[in-house]
């Protein structure tokens, strides 16, 4: 019938069982556990108060009117292209160079 000592002895059992319950035991394991970290990182993501009242669609366009009415009074055809300093450049120097040349041109 069952023989026992057979079933120590076969290196199916005795190896190749325990590592398939690794393997699909830890899949299930690892899915539980990152479930948890998405949950956590849904609950933190959460807005303020104040800040859902500037997503929230039906307020949305007020806001867009008010930037508009500051956008009327900002005088556009004054305006003069500054261009910023490179990566590679020092930026302290090349504004002094920018405020020296700009003082020559007035």
């Amino acid at each position: 019938m069952f023989n026992l000592k057979a079933l120590q002895k076969n290196k199916t059992v005795k190896y190749g069982v325990p590592m398939l319950l690794l393997v699909f035991g830890g899949s299930f394991g690892l899915r539980e556990f990152t479930q948890i970290r998405y949950d956590a990182q849904r609950i933190r993501r959460r807005l303020d108060p104040s800040l859902e009242a500037k997503v929230n669609i039906e307020k949305q366009s007020v806001m867009l009117e008010e930037e508009y009415e500051k956008l009327k009074q900002v005088n556009l055809d004054e305006w003069k292209n500054i261009r910023g300093p490179r990566p590679w450049e020092d930026s302290k120097e090349y504004q002094e160079q920018q405020r020296t040349r700009q003082n020559k041109k007035e």
